[in-house]
């Protein structure tokens, strides 16, 4: 299927676990993330790796912490140009 006339925002940057990861505005931090191959967003209790759940942001299983510490769910939250993220995975 070709996407040639979809139009996407400005290319940004955004940097996941300290590696500088492209997306464009107006994708979520779930959407950058997943387009790179980075399938882990954090860990659960017993160590388990958690990612995309319901992508909606009902469940919380795709929460990533910003670099002011705030906790928050990937997969509704617009990623920024130059915007830090961590995940546990």
């Amino acid at each position: 299927m070709r996407i040639d006339s979809i139009a996407r925002g400005d290319a940004i940057t955004i940097r996941i676990d300290g590696r500088e990861v492209p997306c464009f505005t107006g994708e979520t931090i779930a959407a950058a993330m997943t387009a790179q191959g980075h399938a882990v967003f954090r860990v659960d209790r017993t160590g388990a790796p958690r990612g995309l759940f319901c992508n909606m942001g009902t469940c919380g299983e795709c929460m990533v912490t910003l670099a002011d510490g705030h906790r928050v769910r990937a997969c509704i939250t617009d990623a920024q140009d130059g915007m830090e993220i961590a995940t546990d995975g």
